[in-house]
């Protein structure tokens, strides 16, 4: 499995990724992204996000999601503004339009949703495209308009005296680290909220809220703190539960290529037999030779 290597750090590898945004997606139906600063319907359920193979090695889509309202919403985030990166959200909105086949249904809305770090305000970016033939246009969340000292001092005080986190609550914890603005408040802050969520007694919202911090951070997290993270939600009786999902799907997948090659090996077996058959030798004269086949199945050759 190969690793998303950046200068000076590497993110999880995609399979633990992949492991985690499961565990994160299972938990997220009936959120609503509206505590962000969007007016959005609560989210319906989580789509894959697999691409054909020729596609996948170019662009990953990472959030597609089914709101209430049963419009499709494609969610990223960035923590530069560049216009070129338009250029990006809209090879993912053709390849979702292909992979759903959006194109035989004219009413389905579609949604891209950008959702800003604390490094950028809404005088830095440009939400629309007009080319003349195309026009496209983005829905902007500025995480630089929330309070993150305010959010973090709320939170720390409902979890440390034991109180339970509102659905909106939830998810200003897996965004709070976003919200601060320099690379090193951000840093800090991820550790203070892993610090946080292992004191939350719900073994299930804890690890819906660690998992949440790993995929919302993956593009700023250090590499050894991302670990830790995953260690500790592997820990659990949940996130084992995962894992071991994973093992039993992998080794479903090496008994199938088993089962396969056997059939392989059986057919070809089977032309030998019969090209035996032809040259005049006996059903016992085949089976001495080719001992992986019963008396029966070579018997049944000759029919």
């Amino acid at each position: 499995m190969q690793k998303r290597k950046t200068r000076g750090r590497r993110s999880i590898t995609y399979q633990n990724k992949d492991v985690v945004s499961k565990i994160f997606g299972e938990n997220l139906m009936n959120k609503s992204l509206a505590v962000y600063g969007v007016n959005l319907p609560k989210i319906k359920a989580v789509m894959p996000t697999n691409l054909p193979a020729i596609e996948a090695n170019e662009l990953r889509i990472d959030n597609l999601f089914r709101l209430e309202d049963d419009s499709l919403a494609l969610i990223d985030y960035e923590s530069r503004y560049k216009a070129e990166n338009k250029i990006k959200y809209l090879n993912y909105v053709v390849r979702t339009v292909k992979k759903e086949h959006l194109y035989r249904n004219t009413d389905q809305v579609l949604r891209v949703i950008i959702i800003y770090t604390g490094d950028i305000t809404r005088e830095e970016t440009k939400a629309e495209l007009d080319v003349g033939c195309l026009q496209f246009n983005v829905e902007e969340i500025f995480l630089s308009e929330l309070d993150a000292i305010a959010i973090e001092q709320n939170l720390t005080k409902k979890i440390n005296a034991g109180e339970e986190l509102s659905d909106e609550e939830q998810m200003e914890f897996i965004i709070l680290p976003l919200v601060y603005r320099t690379k090193e408040e951000k840093q800090t802050c991820i550790w203070r909220c892993f610090e946080l969520g292992k004191k939350i007694p719900c073994q299930e919202l804890q690890v819906f809220l660690l998992s949440g911090l790993l995929v919302f951070t993956d593009k700023v997290i250090e590499r050894e703190e991302s670990e830790k993270i995953r260690r500790w939600i592997m820990m659990t009786k949940v996130g084992r539960l995962f894992e071991e999902e994973k093992i039993a799907y992998g080794e479903k997948l090496v008994a199938e290529a088993l089962e396969q090659q056997e059939r392989k090996e059986k057919q070809s077996l089977m032309e030998i037999a019969k090209k035996m058959m032809k040259r005049g030798m006996s059903t016992a004269e085949i089976q001495g030779c080719i001992t992986n086949l019963t008396y029966e199945e070579i018997e049944r050759l000759k029919a």
